[in-house]
């Protein structure tokens, strides 16, 4: 997508430095910074401290690193210490563990003099194959939208509700839930697009920077504010993303989307969820009991990041002295929640039989 008229991607290789760089996304929307990735350690902390941010990205900053790792030593030993070091970043989002293992089993049968090539070939690859699915996800998703434009008033928007950010900057490009928005503003169907604030990081306000950058109408809402605009008529669909979905459609998300999904069924608004097929861990049946839910630092409740009245970024305490937080960074939505799946190979129910008739192929091997 575009920043200030370029192109970018939210993360790319620099041939002439050889090197990976990342959009430090600690500092959007209100700055636009750009950090090169060096040492497994700067790849370890870009993870860990949202540096970079979003499953799809995760996934994709893993391989490079992995890359990064084979260069240094490619011997079994330090494949084996690179993934479990890396795996260790960040608990939730199963594509940190999609990429690790993909990179490992195409390393692994390979002479150790072939491994470096191989493994950056192979992070292009997850790059560029993350961009496709989501392109796809977007076309799929853009036909949900289409429907309800064709109900509504001439020139009246659909309205649709998100929560944290899932667009362009939490995958390689275009993003999961902001994907069929970008293609039906560029269709030229009128949207309105409430986006959720998503405390504790305001990942809302990434989303929001992202569409105004596009064009796209939007408001940006409090957290608790959705479900009163749904008692309104004011949301004709909500789409959120996912970091985990369980094999019979359970999805992981941003703390809060559970909430969203109460609202949305109380309701009778629909309510999607952008799913690229990384995203699904064919092991877990039970999102609630199965999924480990990652305990952030209480520091991101008590303490918010803002622009202060002379433009300088600062972070102020919005808490008494002492006060203690708890931070769970995500939930889990039940499937009987979900009203579809969009995948990058269609729509399905958030079932167990909806994802395999999509995915026969990845539900046989997870049967094998």
């Amino acid at each position: 997508m575009k920043v200030d008229g370029r192109h970018y991607r939210s993360l790319w290789w620099d041939h002439d430095k050889d090197a990976l760089q990342i959009i430090d996304q600690r500092w959007l929307p209100h700055d636009f910074r750009i950090q090169q990735v060096n040492t497994l350690q700067e790849f370890a902390e870009a993870i860990v401290e949202m540096r970079v941010r979003g499953a799809p990205l995760i996934g994709a900053t893993a391989a490079y690193a992995m890359a990064l790792a084979m260069r240094l030593d490619p011997s079994d030993a330090a494949m084996d210490q690179a993934w479990s070091f890396l795996n260790a970043t960040r608990p939730t989002a199963i594509n940190l563990r999609w990429a690790l293992d993909r990179c490992r089993n195409r390393l692994r049968p390979l002479a150790a003099a072939e491994r470096a090539a191989a493994a950056l070939a192979l992070a292009h690859e997850i790059a560029d194959e993350d961009v496709e699915i989501n392109r796809s996800i977007g076309a799929h998703g853009l036909e949900l939208i289409k429907q309800i434009a064709a109900q509504k008033p001439a020139g009246e928007p659909v309205r649709l509700l998100t929560h944290c950010n899932a667009g362009w900057i939490a995958t390689v490009d275009w993003g999961t839930a902001t994907s069929p928005m970008y293609q039906a503003h560029d269709a030229g169907i009128p949207i309105h697009v409430w986006v959720d604030e998503t405390r504790p990081r305001n990942q809302g306000a990434l989303t929001s920077w992202e569409l105004g950058s596009h064009g796209i109408s939007h408001s940006y809402i409090t957290d608790n504010a959705g479900g009163h605009l749904m008692q309104h008529g004011q949301v004709d669909l909500v789409i959120t993303g996912t970091d985990r979905t369980t094999r019979r459609g359970d999805v992981c998300n941003k703390i809060g989307t559970y909430l969203k999904a109460l609202a949305a069924k109380d309701n009778g608004v629909p309510f999607y969820v952008a799913l690229p097929s990384p995203t699904i861990d064919w092991t877990v049946s039970d999102g609630v009991a199965e999924i480990p839910i990652e305990e952030r630092s209480e520091r991101e409740i008590t303490h918010v990041q803002g622009k202060a009245g002379d433009g300088a970024i600062d972070v102020v305490q919005v808490t008494p002295d002492g006060t203690p937080g708890g931070n769970p960074a995500f939930d889990v939505t039940p499937n009987r929640l979900v009203t579809g799946l969009i995948t990058e190979r269609g729509i399905c129910e958030a079932t167990e039989d909806g994802l395999a008739g999509l995915f026969p192929d990845m539900a046989a091997a997870r049967s094998a």
